[in-house]
């Protein structure tokens, strides 16, 4: 009897692991379904060109999924979807040797050989479909836009929908996702694992209950790629962070909050603060406090990306009227401070500024920001007998990284190398040198300052990055950004977002992304030094000219 009790118990068992092993949960389905359509449309030949209506196909499938109640049924449907795309015919091309060197640390297709999720047969064709992937001209969702390998994005649904049902809003974020993780060159860098993203959001943009809630949803996928090129344009930011602000201008620095700036506004107005006043606490929230809240919705490739892309944000608040408590003349003061609309707030508008000058001490200094490429030679007629030029990268330069290079360079240099993505095989990036300069034997000679800070960011960095090729420069601030490559758009529910298309990376492969590029010497701002009004860094800069230390 306790046999074959014992017997009856082991079958029972191996019945009911049998069932646990063929039965697929909601969110497997649905990263499956994620995967496999994201699969599809880059690499089957006639969905990559555009013959299907692919966003109804997704949405479709989801409905669909929820009613397979096993793994046989879910296979089944999968099986199914893709017979129904038409015949993938031999591509004699596929198996062909490459002559160009591949960047594959973000190359991951292991998921289609995932056998707790799909049978043999499915594995077969998605395999099969891998080794036989479009090859044509004819990208329907991808383009090249230029010889460079510059990647776009075209083709997506705009979709309008101020809270979409769960399928779309399911469709939106299998978008996103698709999008990063076969092109976007600096996948391998996110703190969190993609496809861990993904299992995450999966279950966030199902269970969202309003608009509000959707926006920060989506919010905090675009943050999970810690890419500093990436934002996410919701109309406006009060979406997140309310409708008013105190007009006042603010910088963390030695980890004080100090008012920098005090804005004029369109209406008659008092604050109580004061310039150069440091901020402890907010509604009764430190500013460490703030910004714990903010990490999780603004994408930043860094500490120091993040505090400087919410400085202002500490002052926005859903109500007119704010708590602080701040210290003034080492005295602590608590003021009630009223909070405007953005509209009644008069923002300061960019100066014109001086693109170069003669500094007393024979040092020439460049404004990066204002300098135009049919500047660069005059420039140079200028400049070029200085015994040092300083360059400040502390803003977006105005593509003159070239034309310098003409001057200021010895001879060609190989200053970057970045990697494009390979639209004919979706994953894979592959290698190309960035040169500049010209054999001149006239070229500057004395010694090369280039400023740096959080706000040096791509286009600023590569520019950084040539001028250290010259033979005599030091690099001298805190760390760049780390945003470094191309800008690649797309709508996700019609609102505007973007992130790095292009990876870029020193000659020797060293990284930029999230580290950006180290100073020679290390200057950071200090809160006596704004107090002060004092440049610290362009002080330091004259200090090493004049020392050599």
């Amino acid at each position: 009897m306790k046999r074959f009790l014992l017997l009856l118990v082991l079958v029972f068992a191996g019945t009911q692991q049998n069932f646990a092993q063929e039965k697929l949960s909601e969110t497997q389905k649905l990263e499956a379904l994620a995967k496999v359509w994201g699969f599809l449309k880059y690499y089957h030949p006639n969905v990559s060109k555009g013959t299907f209506d692919w966003d109804q196909q997704l949405i479709d499938k989801i409905n669909q999924s929820e009613k397979a109640e096993n793994r046989i049924q879910f296979n089944t449907l999968i099986s199914e979807w893709i017979d129904s795309l038409g015949k993938v015919d031999r591509c004699k091309k596929c198996s062909k040797k490459d002559d160009r060197k591949y960047f594959l640390k973000n190359f991951d297709l292991s998921w289609t050989d995932d056998r707790v999720v799909f049978d043999q047969k499915v594995i077969e064709k998605l395999n099969f479909i891998e080794q036989n992937r479009n090859q044509t001209s004819d990208f329907y969702y991808t383009a090249k836009r230029d010889s460079d390998g510059y990647f776009g994005v075209q083709n997506e649904k705009m979709i309008t929908e101020k809270f979409p049902e769960k399928q779309v809003r399911l469709l939106e974020l299998f978008r996103y996702w698709n999008t990063v993780e076969y092109f976007f060159p600096y996948k391998y860098q996110t703190d969190q694992k993609w496809n861990d993203v993904l299992k995450e959001m999966i279950a966030k943009f199902t269970e969202v209950k309003d608009r509000k809630e959707y926006l920060l949803t989506m919010a905090e996928l675009a943050a999970k790629t810690n890419d500093n090129h990436v934002h996410f344009m919701a109309v406006r930011r009060h979406i997140y962070y309310g409708d008013y602000q105190i007009p006042a201008a603010t910088k963390y620095v030695e980890k004080q909050l100090i008012v920098t700036d005090l804005y004029f506004t369109k209406t008659p107005y008092t604050s109580g603060l004061q310039k150069f006043d440091i901020i402890k606490k907010i509604d009764g929230k430190t500013p460490e406090e703030i910004q714990k809240f903010y990490s999780k919705y603004v994408p930043a490739s860094n500490e120091w990306t993040f505090l400087g892309k919410i400085t202002d944000n500490y002052l926005y608040s859903f109500k007119d009227k704010i708590n602080l408590e701040i210290i003034r003349n080492n005295q602590p003061i608590k003021l009630v401070v009223d909070a405007l609309e953005f509209k009644n707030i008069d923002y300061p508008k960019s100066e014109e500024k001086e693109k170069w000058k003669l500094l007393d001490n024979n040092t020439g200094y460049v404004n990066i920001g204002a300098l135009k490429v049919e500047d660069v030679k005059k420039m140079f007629e200028k400049l070029g007998n200085t015994e040092a030029l300083i360059f400040d990268v502390r803003n977006y330069p105005n593509k003159t990284t070239g034309e310098i290079a003409k001057y200021l360079l010895p001879s060609k240099s190989d200053y970057y190398i970045w990697m494009s993505p390979d639209i004919t095989y979706p994953g894979k990036f592959y290698e190309k040198t960035a040169s500049v300069g010209q054999n001149n034997s006239d070229f500057y000679k004395g010694k090369v300052i280039a400023l740096v800070n959080d706000v040096t960011q791509s286009q600023a960095e590569t520019l950084t990055m040539m001028l250290k090729q010259h033979p005599n420069t030091k690099v001298i601030g805190s760390n760049t950004a780390g945003a470094n490559g191309n800008i690649v758009r797309l709508n996700i529910n019609n609102i505007h977002t973007a992130y790095s298309g292009l990876g870029a990376f020193y000659p020797d492969g060293r990284e930029t992304q999230r580290i950006g590029i180290l100073p020679d010497i290390i200057v950071k701002p200090t809160v006596n030094g704004i107090q002060n009004d004092k440049d610290e860094v362009l002080e330091r800069a004259l200090q090493y000219i004049k020392t050599r230390k």
